[in-house]
């Protein structure tokens, strides 16, 4: 059986002059999207944003299931860039900042690796040679580094 088909995202993006757009759904919240990143951040800056809340919120979700709720919980995402056009993404290292009382290490890793492996519809949508590092510090602790397996 095959699973049902999501209905198409659609966005529309409208030029505001210089490098800078205002764009979202139609009728939805807007964000500016500035490629000077002095109004808004730029598009790359918002795709890194986007594995960053897409991934974040399956690692809220997954640890709230297992009645271990976050606290907190701050991603950095740095992205690293071609120095030659196209600049595309190279690689990505993503840091989970997760707080929580009764949270532990093997389960917010697994919930990390979990969202990138089979829920975050952002990071599945990157190119597949994009290497893609995570890291999670747990209530101050920092972890070892793991390259994620992507689910593509």
């Amino acid at each position: 059986m095959t699973a049902p088909v999501k209905p198409v995202n659609m966005i529309r993006a409208v030029w505001q002059g210089e490098h800078r757009f205002d764009a979202g759904r139609v009728g939805k919240p807007q964000i500016r999207i500035d490629g000077h990143a002095e109004t808004g951040p730029g598009p790359v800056d918002v795709l890194l944003t986007a594995v960053a809340t897409c991934s974040g919120i399956d690692v809220v979700d997954i640890l709230a299931k297992r009645h271990t709720p976050v606290a907190a919980l701050e991603v950095e995402v740095v992205g690293e860039r071609r120095a030659a056009h196209p600049r595309r993404l190279l690689a990505i290292d993503v840091t989970y900042h997760v707080t929580g009382a009764e949270v532990e290490r093997v389960h917010a890793e697994r919930a990390v690796a979990l969202s990138l492996e089979r829920y975050c519809s952002v990071s599945s949508s990157l190119a597949p040679d994009i290497v893609v590092r995570t890291v999670v510090v747990l209530n101050g602790e920092r972890g070892e580094a793991v390259v994620a397996e992507i689910g593509r």
